[in-house]
């Protein structure tokens, strides 16, 4: 066999049969995740809203030869992602990736005006979803190990300028310490904890965001090169991330836990 072709098939799925849980997967960075990851050889969970039509993903996946199944879950109920979870576990028997990527922008606000509604509807969704994800994923995970990924954001961690998200920060960094916590307290159970950090993504998201007119306020004028992204001078694809998400879900990443990617075209080193 040509060693071209030896090399071709070695990097065809890199994740097979491995089962992978995808929150958010109706859309966006999880849409192209859970995508990504079928490709691969895994079978895939899509759990979000309903009215977020991950259906419609499910039949991308399995016109294409893949296996999936949607899961209608809220990341802050305790009770629709503890089913989600144990429904991926009792169909396949097993669950190796988790990709806790659900996620709002929430209410973009000054601090002075902002409610503590606003604030707890952001902590709740992106933190107390990670949290749940994590939590009920680890009894099915304990066994074989695997991969678990979190997607929070340049903003929390090398970003402060997006005037008026400080909860949307406060959320964001928030998971990069429980992931970070989270990885040396899995590591006896061979299952890894990493973040990945986008910068500017084209998605939907930006749809969820609430901006009041008090940011005017509090808005600093910073200039940006062209694009604000030095790299490809434009926002990054949900595959771009895709890519990465796929190499800390197999193998290759293997001794890579407890830490943070960013994904953002240099666009934070600005």
């Amino acid at each position: 066999m040509p060693q071209t072709q030896v090399k071709a098939e070695q990097q065809l799925q890199r994740v097979k049969d491995q089962v992978a849980f995808v929150t958010g997967a109706g859309s966006g960075i999880g849409r192209a995740a859970a995508i990504r990851l079928a490709q691969e050889g895994a079978k895939v969970c899509l759990a979000d809203l309903k009215e977020n039509r991950a259906d419609e993903v499910k039949k991308q996946i399995e016109a294409a030869g893949g296996q999936a199944i949607v899961v209608d879950i809220d990341v802050s109920d305790p009770k629709r992602m503890s089913d989600g979870i144990r429904q991926t576990f009792e169909q396949w028997n097993r669950l190796d990736i988790v990709f806790a990527n659900a996620g709002i922008n929430g209410t973009w606000t000054p601090i002075e005006t902002m409610t503590e509604e606003d604030w707890d509807n952001t902590l709740t969704t992106n933190l107390k979803g990670t949290f749940l994800a994590v939590k009920f994923a680890i009894p099915h995970m304990k066994q074989n190990g695997g991969s678990i990924i979190i997607t929070s954001s340049i903003n929390g961690s090398r970003k402060f300028s997006s005037f008026g998200a400080s909860a949307y920060s406060a959320s964001k960094a928030g998971q990069v310490a429980f992931a970070k916590m989270a990885a040396l307290e899995l590591a006896r159970y061979k299952i890894r904890v990493n973040v990945i950090c986008p910068g500017a993504i084209e998605t939907n998201i930006g749809e969820n965001t609430k901006k009041t007119p008090e940011l005017k306020q509090i808005q600093i004028p910073v200039q940006y090169p062209q694009g604000s992204q030095p790299l490809e001078h434009k926002a990054g694809k949900p595959e771009q991330v895709a890519d990465l998400v796929l190499f800390l879900a197999s193998g290759e990443s293997s001794h890579i836990s407890g830490t943070e990617i960013v994904v953002d075209g240099a666009e934070s080193l600005l």
